[in-house]
C-alpha cells in the first residue's frame, strides 16, 4: 500500500470587509485613481527635467532596516526622494476630507496611509536619505523650487567631504 504524501493546504488570509460602492460614478471614479504618474507627479517631473535635473521614478528601494519604499522621484546619487501626496489618501490637514459614507472603512485605512509615510520618512533618515514631502495642492513653482533647494544641499553636503578629503591627501603629500 502506498503512502499519501500529506500537502498542506494554504489557508487564505482572511479578507477585510469591502464596502460596496454607494453609486455606479463612485465606483469608476475610484477606479480612475492611480498609484504612480498622477497628474501633480508628472508636472512636477517634466518641471524638473526641463531644469536639467535627471532621476528615478516610481524606484523600489530596499532599505537596510528591511523597510521597502517606493518615492515618486528618486535622485539616486545624492540620496534624496520624494513623495507627491494626494489630498485625499494622506490626509492633508489643509484639504484632506473625511468621507461620509463606510467611514468604519476609511478611517482605519487612511490612518495607515499616515502611518506608513511617517515609517518610511523615519527608514530613509536612517538609511541616510533626505525625504521631501509635497501636497498635490502646491504649486508645481513651489514643489521645483523645495526639491532643487533640498538638492542644492544634499550636492554642497555630498562636496564637503570629498574637498576635505582631498585637503588631506594633498597634506599627507607634503603639499600642503
Amino acid at each position: 500500500m502506498p503512502e499519501e504524501s500529506v500537502v498542506a493546504e494554504a489557508v487564505p488570509k482572511p479578507r477585510r470587509p469591502y464596502p460596496s460602492p454607494s453609486t455606479p460614478g463612485r465606483s469608476a471614479n475610484m477606479k480612475a485613481n492611480r498609484r504612480a504618474d498622477t497628474k501633480p507627479e508628472l508636472a512636477l517631473r517634466k518641471a524638473l527635467h526641463a531644469r536639467g535635473y535627471r532621476y528615478r521614478k516610481d524606484l523600489r528601494l530596499d532599505l537596510p532596516s528591511g523597510v521597502r519604499v517606493r518615492p515618486d522621484i528618486v535622485f539616486t546619487a545624492r540620496r534624496v526622494a520624494v513623495f507627491v501626496d494626494g489630498c485625499f489618501w494622506h490626509c492633508c490637514p489643509e484639504h484632506g476630507t473625511q468621507p461620509a459614507a463606510n467611514t468604519w472603512y476609511w478611517e482605519p485605512k487612511l490612518r495607515r496611509n499616515v502611518e506608513r509615510d511617517r515609517t518610511a520618512d523615519a527608514a530613509l533618515d536612517s538609511a541616510g536619505w533626505t525625504v521631501v514631502r509635497l501636497w498635490e495642492h502646491e504649486s508645481v513653482d513651489a514643489a521645483v523650487a523645495a526639491v532643487t533647494a533640498v538638492l542644492a544641499a544634499a550636492a554642497a553636503a555630498r562636496a564637503r567631504p570629498a574637498i576635505n578629503a582631498g585637503v588631506a591627501r594633498l597634506r599627507q603629500h607634503g603639499a600642503g
